[in-house]
């Protein structure tokens, strides 16, 4: 004789948990001596597993040390406070969306470029209170996969602290924040938790240019639609932004491996970010590779990068880079790839069992035409209404938001903010850039009044503490004498061959003549005058704001200590094929209308430095001589 039984219902969840022989949907078919043993055996079982069960939820929660109570509650609240830092991006045309984590109280947050790419100037933005903000664009990273914007109608925005990556190590734990598969329809973030799998990374570019250096590895589920929120520690602190996931073949799911950006990377580029540019990342000028030690060398080097200048050939090995030391072509690729195009890092070689240190300045990895199509080029095509997959986080549900509806025409800009968008070539936002602009040229400005154009300076002082010398700059010539020594040197401005007629030809007279038509004309006196972002000064000084400033083919970069808010030097290419001239001053001293500097130190790659101290400087009105 058979005999059919349902699985118990009763408490269905409770006995499901216990005894997973009953989680079951479907019929059993036995006979009835076995169907009667079966199910006395698997009560039992179930019976003695609910009293252990039971028997643990009565306790009193006196019963659990007061130290767990406490790390509980103390993780409980880092969580609480930093989800109200979380936002959830949404494109104007409803199409897509990301995640975002605010990072200071006026509004700016960082997200992924492909969470905004091709989406526009102004997004909305929800955060934990229920309420959509309107955000502007300021500027975007293509090759490090890396946006930021701001968040409006606030000044006292809930914010995270950024951590320090490098301390990060696998096995601690980790949690991530944002908006995977589009669930937070009230804009409340979606909480994952787990451990940091590894650290210093390396993705290959996807595409033909995103690439990961140096991320985070985590087994933090991360899935679609958490792209460019934050990966917190146990502190609350932003340690990464999480931007790519390795998915099974089957779908867009979490494998069990997500990266994230590392957050000591975007602390290189944040002010570059936020100079409003398409930034770009760094190449050293040369190529490495493996040898038969597992030693990285110089396979090959250009003979025009600051590298070659400073020395470094083909052959030689490197030891480190970036205060780093260097083991593998991907230890390298991970260093170079936090840096943004334009900084000097440490690089030290050895060659033939000597060890040498210099300090390279890193070229840009891309072409100005590659950024432009980077940023400009259309967004990748979505799927017909049709083929939409009800998982795809980058496609709308039903019962969204309004401002997700696919079908919905694009909101206009809202009147109040337009003004925070300014439109040029080569610039995501210029509007930051130029507010930028005006602050760095007030602190010229500060330095007081240098007779504006026309005017005539005298410089003298001595070289290297022993010769005298005098510097004459105007803007149509200028002229570097040094008796003791009888040398004598020009530059004419209409005659080409004078150009290099510099210190050691390196184009000293060129720098000083830009110099002066910086604190005379301003941005006026060149073609192109744009802020880069900061960077450390040459390498391992303090943090400086970097101009830079074009003009007849030479680019000069000015440096302004960002705490110290003083101009402190700069450098220039003349041309190219030429190393670039540096000058960095010593300080300055008041003397009347005007400010004079006490001194400086000339910079060429491969020389030791010059030191030039001043003891005085005129300016007066220059009448250029009548012509016959």
């Amino acid at each position: 004789m058979t005999l059919t039984i349902k699985r118990v219902h009763l408490q269905r969840d409770n006995w499901s948990e216990a005894c997973p022989s009953f989680r079951q949907n479907n019929f059993v078919e036995m006979n009835e001596s076995s169907v009667m043993k079966t199910y006395t055996q698997q009560a039992i079982l179930c019976v003695l597993a609910l009293g252990v069960s039971l028997g643990a939820a009565s306790r009193s929660s006196a019963d659990v040390p007061a130290a767990v109570r406490e790390a509980e509650e103390a993780r409980v609240a880092v969580i609480e406070q930093a989800s109200a830092s979380v936002v959830a991006i949404f494109p104007p045309n409803g199409q897509g969306g990301g995640s975002g984590v605010l990072i200071s109280p006026s509004g700016l947050t960082l997200t992924n470029f492909h969470v905004v790419q091709g989406a526009g100037p102004f997004l909305k933005c929800g955060l934990k209170d229920g309420v959509v903000y309107d955000a502007v664009l300021i500027g975007i990273d293509p090759t490090g996969d890396v946006a930021i914007i701001q968040l409006l109608g606030r000044t006292d925005f809930p914010y995270s602290p950024l951590g320090d990556s490098d301390t990060v190590r696998a096995g601690d734990w980790a949690f991530a924040m944002g908006n995977p598969f589009l669930l937070a329809e009230d804009f409340t973030p979606t909480l994952t938790y787990g451990m940091v799998s590894g650290v210093r990374r390396y993705q290959y570019p996807a595409g033909t240019f995103l690439e990961y250096t140096d991320c985070i590895q985590v087994d933090t589920s991360i899935n679609p639609g958490n792209s460019g929120g934050p990966l917190f520690n146990t502190s609350g602190e932003v340690i990464g932004i999480n931007g790519r996931i390795s998915v099974e073949k089957r779908g867009r799911v979490n494998a069990g491996a997500g990266y994230a950006i590392s957050i000591n990377q975007i602390k290189h580029f944040r002010d570059h970010l936020l100079s409003g540019r398409v930034v770009d990342h760094a190449t050293l000028g040369a190529t490495v590779r493996s040898d038969e030690f597992s030693n990285v060398i110089i396979d090959t080097i250009l003979p025009d990068c600051d590298a070659f200048y400073q020395g470094l050939r083909r052959g030689d090995e490197v030891v480190s880079f970036g205060g780093r030391s260097i083991g593998s072509v991907n230890q390298f690729k991970n260093v170079l790839g936090i840096y943004p195009k334009g900084w000097k890092v440490p690089l030290t070689y050895r060659r033939e069992g000597q060890r040498t240190e210099i300090f390279v300045r890193l070229q840009g990895l891309h072409s100005t035409g590659e950024l432009l199509q980077f940023a400009e080029g259309p967004a990748a095509p979505r799927p017909k209404q049709d083929e939409k997959n009800p998982e795809d986080p980058e496609q709308p549900r039903p019962g969204l938001p309004e401002m997700l509806n696919p079908h919905r025409q694009p909101p206009p800009i809202p009147e109040e903010h337009a003004h925070l968008y300014e439109a040029r070539l080569g610039f995501a936002n210029y509007h930051f850039n130029r507010l930028k602009q005006e602050e760095l040229f007030a602190q010229l400005k500060e330095l007081g009044d240098f007779g504006g154009a026309g005017a005539k300076w005298t410089i003298q002082g001595t070289v290297a503490s022993q010769p005298p010398f005098r510097l004459v700059l105007s803007e149509v010539a200028c002229l570097l004498e040094v008796p003791s020594e009888q040398r004598l040197m020009l530059l004419d401005l209409e005659r080409p061959e004078t150009h290099m007629a510099g210190w050691n030809s390196d184009g000293l007279l060129m720098a000083f003549q830009q110099w002066q038509q910086l604190l005379t004309a301003g941005a006026e006196a060149f073609t192109e005058v744009y802020y880069v972002g900061s960077e450390p000064l040459d390498g391992a000084g303090p943090r400086v704001d970097v101009l830079a400033t074009m003009q007849s083919g030479r680019e000069c970069r000015w440096y302004f200590d960002q705490k110290q808010k003083q101009f402190v030097g700069w450098d220039i290419s003349v041309m190219d094929h030429v190393p670039e001239c540096g000058i960095r001053l010593q300080g300055w001293i008041r003397e009347g209308a005007y400010s004079r500097p006490t001194g400086w130190t000339l910079l060429v790659p491969g020389q030791a430095p010059l030191e030039f101290q001043v003891s005085r400087m005129s300016v007066e009105k220059f009448e250029p001589p009548a012509l016959p």
